[in-house]
């Protein structure tokens, strides 16, 4: 795996920050995937672009916009009509890609080099993100697996819930660092540990 410098070093402060003397309530972490690759199915190409997306990860993907499934190692969300994010631990995914997603189907963008995922869990995580976004984080709302594309100010992310108390989100490289303090900010108040 080629290592890539963070944007978050110089401000990526392992341990315990913020008013944790009653315990820490967030976890917060970079979770640096190997491959970050968007997916764009054509009008009408959806279900074989969904189709696609089985045969490259194996992940099961439901039907629609927002739908996702994650299973630790590959992530998949829909975030628009026919639109994908998908993330794997290990590189390669968008090679894989290019070879399953035929220019009839639809078109694949690699962004490994271009985003930063953050991971904020913990029993405080759907209290922090409501600061920054508009969105129903309640689980019923939200589930495991789903996704949603938004934006906090001119920070554009792309959030999948990838646990019962834990979310993934990926942000442009650029704001990486901005979106990390902000984050780390808006937990101060509960408690919050870098990992």
């Amino acid at each position: 795996m080629v290592e890539r410098q963070s944007p978050l070093e110089p401000e990526f402060h392992v341990g315990s920050h913020g008013n944790f003397e009653h315990g820490v309530e967030i976890l917060l972490t970079e979770t640096r995937p190997g491959s970050i690759v968007q997916l764009a199915a054509w009008p009408g190409e959806e279900k074989r672009l969904i189709a696609a997306i089985h045969t490259v990860t194996g992940l099961a993907l439901p039907d629609g916009a927002g739908g996702g499934v994650s299973d630790g190692v590959k992530s998949v969300f829909g975030f628009a009509p026919g639109k994908f994010t998908v993330a794997d631990d290990a590189e390669g995914l968008a090679a894989a890609f290019a070879k399953a997603v035929t220019p009839e189907i639809g078109t694949v963008t690699d962004l490994s080099h271009g985003r930063t995922a953050i991971r904020i869990a913990g029993p405080k995580a759907e209290w922090v993100l409501a600061k920054f976004f508009a969105i129903d984080f309640a689980l019923p709302a939200f589930p495991v697996g789903a996704g949603r594309s938004t934006a906090h100010h001119d920070v554009f992310a792309q959030i999948q819930r990838t646990g019962a108390d834990q979310f993934d989100i990926y942000v442009f490289r650029s704001f990486a660092r901005s979106f990390w303090k902000a984050l780390c900010h808006a937990s101060e108040e509960v408690g919050y540990e870098v990992q």
